[in-house]
C-alpha cells in the first residue's frame, strides 16, 4: 500500500493555486481527484527518468513542477467535457479537448511560473515523428522537458482507470508504447524501458494500485468549491 505523501501535497497545492489565481471557483471532484493522481504519478516517473539520464537538478526541478502541472489546463474544461461522460471523447470533443495544453501554459504563466516550466506544458502532446499538437513539432524540435514528460504520461495514463475504460497492465501498457513507439523519443523511451525492469519503478506500481483502487466513477456530476 503506497503511504507517502510529499508528491501529492505539492501538486494538490500547485493545482489549486493556479485554480484561485485564474478565479476557478468548483470543479467536478472526480477530475480534480484524477488529475492529482495523476500528476503525482507523471511527477514520480519523470522523477526515475531524470536520475537515469542524469539530468542537472535546476532542470529536474522545473520538469518536475512540469508533470505535476502538465494537465492542469483540462480541468479549466472539467463541467464542458473532462470526466462526465463514460465514453471515449467525439471527434470536435477531442478538437476542445486539445486546447488543455494552451490553457494550462496560459494559467501557469498567469502565477508566474518559470518559462520552461510553462514550454515542457505546453509542448507535452508534441509526437516525435511531428503529428502531435499544439504545434506540430517533430524530433529535437520539441523541448526535451516536454519529451520526458510524453513517455511518463502516456504510460502512467494507460495504466489508469478512466470513466470509459479499464486500466491496462503495466507489461501491456509497454507493448501498446512500443507498437506506438514513433511517437516517442527512442532515446527516452529507452532509458524509460530501463527504469520499468529496475527496482526503482516498484514505487510508480505501488501508486498506481493506491490511485486506481480509490476511483469510484459516479453516474452524476459531482462539483467541488475549491
Amino acid at each position: 500500500m503506497y503511504t507517502g505523501t510529499d508528491d501529492f501535497q505539492m501538486v494538490y497545492t500547485n493545482i489549486m493555486g493556479v485554480f484561485k489565481n485564474a478565479g476557478i471557483s468548483s470543479v467536478i471532484k472526480e477530475d480534480l481527484d484524477d488529475a492529482i493522481d495523476h500528476g503525482v504519478m507523471v511527477m514520480k516517473t519523470v522523477r526515475l527518468l531524470c536520475e537515469a539520464l542524469e539530468l542537472s537538478d535546476g532542470f529536474k526541478q522545473s520538469i518536475l513542477l512540469a508533470a505535476g502541472l502538465h494537465d492542469v489546463g483540462k480541468l479549466q474544461l472539467s463541467h464542458v467535457l473532462y470526466g462526465r461522460k463514460k465514453e471515449a471523447l467525439h471527434v470536435d470533443e477531442m478538437r476542445y479537448m486539445r486546447m488543455h495544453a494552451a490553457n494550462g501554459r496560459d494559467m501557469l504563466r498567469g502565477c508566474g511560473y518559470p518559462e520552461g516550466v510553462l514550454e515542457a506544458v505546453y509542448h507535452h502532446h508534441e509526437n516525435y515523428d511531428g503529428s502531435g499538437y499544439p504545434d506540430n513539432l517533430a524530433g529535437t524540435k520539441i523541448p526535451l522537458s516536454s519529451r520526458i514528460i510524453k513517455v511518463c504520461d502516456l504510460f502512467c495514463a494507460l495504466v489508469s482507470e478512466r470513466p470509459y475504460r479499464a486500466a491496462f497492465e503495466f507489461d501491456t501498457a509497454v507493448e501498446m508504447m512500443i507498437e506506438d513507439s514513433k511517437d516517442l523519443d527512442m532515446g527516452i523511451f529507452l532509458e524509460f524501458l530501463k527504469i520499468y525492469h529496475s527496482e526503482k519503478f516498484e514505487e510508480i506500481r505501488q501508486y498506481a494500485e493506491y490511485a486506481n483502487a480509490k476511483k469510484h466513477y459516479l453516474h452524476g456530476v459531482e462539483s467541488v468549491v475549491i
